[in-house]
């Protein structure tokens, strides 16, 4: 299939590769020009209208830019150029209340609109992409080549017993989780609990580190070493998972975390989400809390933040405070106000 994509940084760069890999054509356009002409077999395009100008019909174009201003104002202007029958996907972490305004307003002129929460991070070309889908249940089937090349696929974890006669995507690593918004919420979710996973283990690696304080009795101090715990509880344990596996990457890399500050910021989806639990009642005091935790982290540091710090270096290529803020503020210059 062919498919324009808007964005060429570390997700959207690698999903492009990732889909040319499997055969299919990318019209590529990025504010930074030498973005789009670096990723090779890609069609280069100068604009978002001469993007929609190289799109045969009916076209698709991907969104991969940052959530709020910048993913506002492209979706608006791709609105304009194009067509009824046209979709246009925005596969970055926007608020899910963002999506079903967009979706209704491009419905009226008769454009396909589907938000699409993809998990992977910076691994996705190499991994695949988890994704949860929203929008009309048509515009996912026509485009289920590009999602299913995207997806990890069954790969080797064992299948869950009793899911016969269920959908065979879930399966692949892709979900359609409802109309349009319900991608982006479930998404949301998902990054939501990822705070409370990530938390845990910050919390219970500070418990171990500190273990060897002077203030405790001599024979009750234990010099235990953080990076074999972490390659150990990978295996066999009932608490491993991808970010322990990342978390012993780091310690094996770097023991004392010295290049991580521990200032860990948050992206929005645990705000989100916090807000969504308020809204429908639920209890959720561990997402609440690892979300205040990244509030303090600002102030003041433990050895957890840090291992916070790593976590979010190695799966999203996250970077620490200042850096990511001025980031994110010169991507909005480029993109124009909301």
């Amino acid at each position: 299939m062919q498919l324009g994509v808007i964005g060429l940084g570390r997700m959207g760069g690698n999903i492009s590769r990732r889909l040319m890999q499997h055969g299919h054509q990318i019209v590529a356009f990025d504010h930074n020009p030498k973005a789009a002409g670096a990723l090779q077999g890609a069609v280069a395009a100068t604009s978002i209208e001469d993007m929609v100008a190289k799109l045969s019909a009916p076209r698709t174009v991907w969104v991969m830019v940052p959530s709020g201003a910048p993913t506002e104002s492209t979706v608006q202007e791709l609105g304009k150029a194009m067509s009824k029958g046209d979709a246009i996907i925005d596969g970055g972490n926007t608020f899910f209340k963002d999506d079903v305004r967009r979706g209704k307003a491009l419905a009226e002129k008769g454009i396909d609109y589907l938000d699409v929460g993809t998990s992977g991070g910076v691994w996705g070309f190499e991994r695949g992409y988890c994704m949860m889908i929203g929008g009309k249940k048509e515009t996912v089937e026509r485009l289920d080549p590009i999602f299913a090349a995207l997806a990890p696929g069954v790969g080797t974890i064992p299948r869950t017993p009793h899911r016969e006669g269920r959908d065979a995507r879930v399966e692949k690593g892709y979900v359609h989780a409802g109309p349009v918004g319900a991608g982006h919420f479930v998404k949301m979710v998902h990054n939501g609990i990822e705070y409370g996973l990530m938390q845990a283990y910050a919390e219970g690696f500070d418990i171990l580190r500190g273990r060897n304080g002077k203030e405790l009795p001599e024979a009750e101090r234990f010099d235990i070493d953080l990076a074999d715990v972490a390659e150990v509880w990978r295996r066999g344990s009932v608490i491993s998972s991808w970010l322990l596996d990342l978390t012993a990457m780091a310690l094996a890399e770097t023991p004392s975390l010295d290049e991580y500050k521990g200032d860990v910021d948050d992206s929005g989806e645990g705000r989100w989400t916090v807000n969504a639990a308020v809204e429908e009642a639920v209890a959720a005091p561990v997402i609440t809390s690892a979300l205040y935790v990244r509030f303090r982290s600002r102030i003041a540091h433990s050895f957890g933040e840090k291992i916070l710090s790593a976590m979010r270096s190695k799966f999203g290529g996250h970077v620490e405070g200042a850096l990511e803020a001025n980031h994110i503020k010169e991507t909005a210059k480029k993109h124009g106000p909301q």
